[in-house]
This record gives C-alpha cells, structure tokens and sequence, in this order.
C-alpha cells in the first residue's frame, strides 16, 4: 500500500531536435558558393574570339589549281606563233612569239622602244638576256642586240615594254601557289577560245609580281589571250612547231639598248647635222 511512497528516479532530460545536416551546412555554402561563380567566371573570356581570316570558297580554290596547271603546261608548251596587240591609243600590232626545244625565247615587238618609234626584240638564250633594235622606216639600220645580262634576269623598268612577260616569268608566277593571288573564273574576251581567269594580287606591294588582268590558255598550254592595263594579246592564227634554238636578230654590239620613252625632240635637235656648228 506504500509503493506510490517509493521515491522516483532523476528526471529524464528533455529529448534533444534531430541535427539537420544539410540546415548546418547551409550556411558555409551560401558563403562559397558566390566566390566560386565568380572565380568561374573570371576564367571565362569575356566574349569569344572570332575567326581572323575569312573561309576561302571552294571554287575560288579549284580555280586557282586549274590556272597553276594550264600554266605549268604552257611552260612546256613550245611553239611559234602570232598574237595581235591591242593597246589604248595605239593601232594594232603583231607580236611574234618563239619558245623553242631547248628553254631559249624571243619575243619581237613592233613598236616596243622610242616611243612606238622603234621595233626591238627580246631573246633569252644560253649566252644571256639581249634586246635586240630591228630595222623598221624610222631605224632602217640593220639589226643589233646588246646584252642585258644573264637569262634569268629581269628586264630593265626603263627598258620593258611589258609583253613578253605573258609567255616569260609570269608563267613562273601562276604556277607558284605561294604567290600573292586571287584567282577566279572570267569570262573568255571576244573571239578567244580556252579557259579564262582572272588575277588579282593580294599583295600591297608597289612591286607586284605580275599584271592583274585576265589569262587565257586552251587545254595544251597555248596561251589564247592575256588582258591587262597595257593592253590585249590574242592569238592569232594556228601556232607553228618550234625550232631547235631561236637566233638572235643580229649580231651582239657594244652600245646602249634603246627605252620604251619617246626621244627628247630637244636632244635630236642638237645632235642632228642641220644643227651642228660648221
């Protein structure tokens, strides 16, 4: 009857909340969660880099390897033939053109010196580069060649009336696929037969390595037309078997090869007899 008498034992201690991991850790990562994004995006540019060059069109390509391969053919391509020389201002002329079996050449154009007074000749043989004056109404002395240098020489500015590059050194260019060119598909000049391209530089050179214009070659190699700022060559006829060798016009001198300026009329003034003191 006295058992409710008996004394209790020590209190029980109040049950502690569970721990909530992820309310405890909330905390830390709310600080550093910040800090990361920003660190994160600090490593990021600020804006992406965008291409420097510009994708080159295929066609564009496939033009350039088709000229590079014409080209390489007309440097094996040996032949004599005629073209006809269209120039602003000037009547028409026939430029004769001769590569022959062995690498040598020749060009001769009419009209090429003095002005359009003097018909000379370009050859490049073994022996070196010559120009060769040839008699014409105005000069009807006979035909001399001076040498210019070694054959792979460039022609002298003050001497060079252009056209014989097209069958020359700037086939040298056209195959060269490190040169600075744009090549695109042209349409063929009146009354030209072949594949026509045309060529720009890309180069900002006052010394640039050809003339931009147009190039024409049929699929052998034979250069059909070339269109440049000095005028237009067009073939002219069916090209001839080349010779052996070419033979300069005449024979080597010791004198000054002629220019492409008009003479000084004050100069021919007084050299002339009429003007010469008795």
């Amino acid at each position: 009857m006295y058992a409710h008498l008996r004394p209790a034992g020590p209190p029980a201690k109040p049950a502690r909340p569970p721990v909530r991991p992820a309310r405890r850790l909330a905390g830390p990562l709310a600080l550093a969660l910040p800090a990361l994004l920003v660190a994160c995006t600090a490593d990021e540019p600020a804006t992406r880099p965008t291409p420097t060059s510009t994708p080159v069109p295929a066609g564009v390509d496939a033009a350039r390897d088709e000229l590079a391969a014409l080209a390489a053919a007309a440097q094996d391509r040996h032949l004599v033939a005629s073209y006809t020389l269209r120039a602003p201002e000037s009547p028409d002329r026939t430029i004769l053109v001769t590569s022959a079996n062995d690498g040598s050449w020749r060009v001769d154009v009419p009209g090429g010196a003095l002005g359009g007074t003097a018909d000379v000749s370009f050859a490049a043989t073994a022996d070196g580069l010559f120009q060769c004056a040839l008699p014409s109404a105005t000069r009807p002395e006979p035909a001399t060649c001076v040498r210019l240098g070694d054959r792979d020489e460039a022609v002298p500015r003050r001497l060079d009336p252009r056209v014989q590059h097209a069958f020359t050194d700037w086939l040298d260019v056209l195959t060269d696929r490190r040169a600075p060119l744009a090549v695109s598909p042209a349409e063929p000049p009146p009354g030209v037969s072949g594949a026509c391209y045309s060529v720009e530089t890309t180069s900002a050179s006052i010394n640039a390595p050809l003339d931009v214009g147009i190039y024409c070659y049929d699929a052998d190699g034979t250069p059909t037309a070339v269109r440049t700022a000095s005028g237009t060559l067009i073939l002219a006829g069916t090209p001839a078997p080349a010779p052996a060798t070419v033979q300069l016009a005449g024979p080597v001198v010791d004198a000054e090869p002629l220019g492409t300026a008009a003479p000084d009329p004050t100069t021919e003034a007084t050299t002339s007899p009429s003007a010469e003191t008795p």
